[in-house]
């Protein structure tokens, strides 16, 4: 990882989080990961690893919009995307949930991997986060693509 990139994940944590200090702490010691209060500066949507990889390979293609925040849980078998915070919480499909305003996630250090945390896209500087409306975009066309992929029977 280039510094440029330990430095803004910093400068995101320090606008996402109330103690960045305490979270630095934590990150040293401990498990290395810090619990963050969703619903202030963002949400997670969660969804099952093989979508997820799938939906961030296709948000990848957009010559335009660079896909914003995205963790991989390895011991979960899920991937969660930042996205602003949405008090409604509209997301649905299979296997997708939605973590918002009360609930806490488990979030690396934006520099390394932790237990089994990791970012597949680090945070930025600027506190950039996925696009509601791409996301769900490339989610419908990545449920679209494993309907192909899975033989009938299986999943």
């Amino acid at each position: 990882m280039t510094n440029a990139m330990w430095t803004h994940g910093v400068e995101w944590r320090a606008t996402a989080t109330p103690d960045p200090r305490a979270d630095e702490r934590a990150w040293l010691s401990g498990d290395g990961t810090v619990l963050m209060e969703a619903g202030h500066h963002w949400d997670l949507v969660s969804v099952p690893r093989q979508l997820g990889l799938i939906t961030l390979d296709i948000l990848w293609y957009d010559p335009v919009h660079t896909p914003g925040p995205t963790l991989v849980d390895s011991a979960a078998q899920r991937v969660g995307f930042l996205v602003p915070p949405d008090p409604a919480g509209h997301w649905s499909g299979e296997g997708v949930r939605h973590v918002g305003r009360g609930a806490w996630v488990a979030v690396p250090p934006p520099h390394r991997t932790a237990r089994s945390l990791e970012w597949i896209v680090p945070p930025d500087a600027c506190g950039s986060l996925h696009q509601p409306l791409l996301l769900r975009l490339a989610l419908r066309e990545a449920y679209e693509t494993l309907a192909i992929l899975t033989p009938l029977g299986e999943d």
